[in-house]
């Protein structure tokens, strides 16, 4: 058992390297200007957010870790209604104020 724990933390730490290596190639590679690259990097960080919560917090689709998937989807809901409603509110603001949105 301990041997097959320390065997799925050194899989999730060499994968987050990799992916964050990758990360910073794509980035450094092709500029960040380059059209393509940010939806690159959101990729590559949705996938290294899903290694680590499989890897290191131990959340998948079994029974006993539901509750913990549901309490992170939770989570992520609320912090996008805040993300994407302070997004809106102020590029409404913008555009009353007759300012260029960027």
């Amino acid at each position: 058992m301990h041997r097959r724990e320390r065997r799925r933390y050194v899989i999730g730490y060499g994968g987050s390297l990799l992916l964050t290596f990758a990360t910073f190639g794509v980035a450094h590679l092709f500029g960040i200007e380059t059209p393509g690259v940010y939806l690159t990097i959101g990729l590559l960080g949705l996938a290294q957010l899903v290694l680590q919560l499989v890897y290191f917090l131990h959340i998948d689709r079994r029974r006993s870790s539901r509750e913990d998937l549901h309490l992170v989807l939770f989570s992520t809901m609320v912090l996008l209604i805040m993300i994407f409603g302070t997004v809106w509110v102020l590029g409404n603001l913008a555009i009353r104020m007759h300012m260029h949105v960027m």
